[in-house]
């Protein structure tokens, strides 16, 4: 096992890193950029290296100073986490270049499946269905129009070369293809700096589900099951559980979903931990989204199910250990649910709510965690993702694991920001969640059920937006309002998470 790894991350995740690291008796490495000096992962860590300013592309996505911080502290791997660099290609070879194990997938399998083009068809040579549409990326209107009218509109047009949301359209017409075309290459182009687009079917009020698969070098794959992640805004996760209701009444579609899964990421030579996207159908046909090649933010609930620690045995793979567990040891017990809290304001149009924590009240008790990256008076930056914390609970049923995450949420107190606390609340209340009918239109269906007054969303935005500025001067001057424009105008999150 190894003596000393760095973290590539910032967050709860990279506390949930140096925490499972700490356990394995691995000494934990941190970066950091100028805003987080005081971070939880910095204070956490054994020592902590500076890679750069607020700006991710000159810290958390800067390869040369992430490598150069490994090297400079003696370590002897990298963890990316998720986001960031953690399904970049070239990152993962720059660490082997540099002498350093890169704990996820070769950058091979990573560059085989980062672009969803290349994916969709490794997907369609290994006997897995995809959904209908274009082969590869579109290069004019005229062509995105030929597609959309041979697989039949709705259709979706989506980013070649990355997820979240960024880059994605739904389209009911062709009269909506050019400037949709537009929006998505522009938005594709400043997520990922990759402009190139491509359609497929929309597929009707489909469940998002996900099967979790674990590789060693030694030619041994398994699946860990699935996890529904159907309820979803922007097209971004936001409650996620396992099993997914839907394998109680049809538990034979798990056995073929994950054999699905296992034969795409046989194709790819993958080992270490990766995740394999399908839409399913009302008719139970499942369809080929992506694969992720990486840790997801969600793996918690298949570690409360499972009881299997993913980070543990990421670790374990990387040093070259085979898998302890095989296929039939694989047993899925109770539920899980997890919620992700955000510094949002649900009630205007989930935009972000930077500030400092003024209060903060953590749930506990048996089949309760919360993993965290924040602490009281820490001041939340605009520079990143606005995830807090992910709150999960386990127990024997769904309906029980339900009560129980009712119960954590009502015990959570989060003063000083606008968070998602009392909106899955909300959720958990609405009696078709309780139901297990989940889709990923659910939630517009949640709104349209709820009373609410609403204002047009260039309104919302431009008051969120002249907040934020506000905070901003007040923080740290006119300078820090200049850039607060531009980071809202580029990230929106720059779709990290999914």
């Amino acid at each position: 096992m190894f003596r000393k790894v760095l973290v590539a991350n910032r967050g709860e995740i990279a506390v949930r890193l140096i925490r499972a690291l700490r356990e394995l008796n691995i000494s934990p490495v941190a970066v950091y950029s100028d805003v987080d000096r005081k971070a939880p992962h910095v204070t956490m860590a054994d020592e902590a290296v500076h890679i750069g300013p607020p700006d991710s592309r000159e810290s958390y996505l800067n390869i040369a100073r992430v490598v150069e911080a490994a090297k400079r502290s003696g370590a002897e791997a990298v963890h990316p986490g998720y986001g960031f660099l953690s399904e970049n290609a070239d990152f993962a070879q720059a660490c082997v270049d540099a002498g350093l194990v890169f704990i996820g997938p070769s950058a091979e399998s990573i560059r085989r499946l980062g672009s969803k083009t290349a994916a969709r068809e490794l997907a369609r040579e290994s006997g897995v269905p995809t959904v209908p549409g274009a082969a590869g990326a579109v290069s004019s209107v005229e062509e995105a129009l030929e597609v959309a009218e041979r697989v039949g509109y709705p259709v979706l047009l989506k980013a070649a070369a990355g997820g979240g949301g960024k880059g994605m359209r739904l389209v009911h017409s062709a009269s909506e293809i050019a400037s949709a075309l537009r929006d998505a290459s522009d938005e594709a182009e400043r997520a990922f700096h990759d402009s190139r687009v491509y359609i497929e079917k929309a597929v009707v009020r489909p469940r998002h589900v996900e099967i979790q698969v674990l590789g060693d070098q030694h030619g041994n794959l398994i699946h860990l099951g699935e996890r529904e992640c159907s309820l979803q805004r922007r097209h971004q996760k936001v409650i996620e559980e396992c099993p997914s209701p839907l394998m109680r009444l049809h538990p034979e579609l798990r056995d073929r979903m994950g054999e699905a899964a296992l034969r795409v990421a046989r194709a790819a030579g993958y080992y270490n931990a990766g995740t394999v996207e399908f839409l399913v159908d009302a008719n139970l046909d499942f369809y080929f989204l992506e694969m992720n090649t990486r840790l997801q933010v969600e793996h918690p609930v298949t570690e409360w199910v499972t009881g299997l620690d993913l980070v543990h045995q990421q670790l374990r793979i990387a040093a070259g250990k085979p898998l302890d567990i095989r296929q039939e040891d694989v047993h899925w017990r109770g539920s899980s649910l997890e919620c992700r809290i955000y510094a949002e304001d649900p009630e205007n149009n989930f935009l972000p709510s930077p500030g400092k924590i003024t209060r903060l009240e953590r749930p506990a008790g048996p089949g309760v965690r919360e993993d965290s990256g924040v602490y009281l008076g820490w001041t939340i930056p605009m520079e990143y993702d606005p995830l807090l914390a992910k709150l999960s609970v386990h127990a024997p049923t769904r309906d029980l694991a339900i009560a129980r995450m009712r119960t954590a949420l009502e015990e959570y107190s989060l003063d000083g920001v606008k968070t998602t606390i009392a909106f899955f609340r909300g959720i958990l209340e609405d009696p078709v969640f309780q139901a297990g009918e989940l889709h990923t239109g659910f939630l517009d269906e949640h709104f349209a059920r709820r009373p609410k007054v609403s204002c047009p969303e260039d309104v919302e935005e431009i008051a969120a937006l002249v907040g934020a500025l506000d905070w901003a001067r007040h923080a740290s001057g006119p300078k820090a309002a200049k850039e607060t424009v531009s980071n809202w105008k580029r990230a929106g999150r720059a779709g990290e998470l999914r």
